[in-house]
């Protein structure tokens, strides 16, 4: 009889730690809040954040990093942290580095996706906020999502 060794994968992550929680309220709220995340970036950063049911920000992930205009962003890695971290809903943002606010077809295609993720896992994505070094957009103040 074949003796069959099973292992289990580390999923224990480092994640940063936030000193003071963020209660979010509007897009610009969230701006002001994260905005030092992305500036400066010359590659493009995909990031979710993870909230409470109180939209209090409980922290966050870097899930991808790209190039100049484009990161890869797959449902697994950004759902991974918000289930293990037992977040409520979650805020998708990512940067724009070429100063363009505005949200990619690419953009707007990935979004949906993600929404329709997390509608299957009971954790609704509230916003997808583009950052610039100087303005952001807000998917759901565009009427995007």
């Amino acid at each position: 009889m074949t003796t069959i060794e099973y292992k289990l994968k580390d999923v224990s992550n480092e994640y940063p730690v936030l000193k003071n929680k963020v209660k979010i309220s509007t897009p610009e709220t969230f701006y002001e809040e994260f905005r030092s995340i992305f500036k400066g970036k010359v590659k493009e950063q995909f990031v979710v954040f993870w909230l409470g049911t109180s939209n209090i920000v409980t922290g966050f992930e870097i899930v991808s990093v790209g190039n100049l205009n484009s990161s890869i962003v797959h449902p697994r890695e950004v759902f991974r942290s918000a289930i293990i971290n037992n977040c409520n809903s979650i805020i998708l943002a990512h940067n724009h580095p070429s100063g363009n606010i505005e949200a990619s077809q690419e953009d707007i295609k990935i979004t949906k996706v993600l929404i329709k993720a997390g509608e299957i896992l009971n954790i609704k994505v509230l916003d997808h906020i583009i950052f610039c070094d100087e303005n952001y957009s807000s998917m759901v103040n565009s009427r995007i999502i």
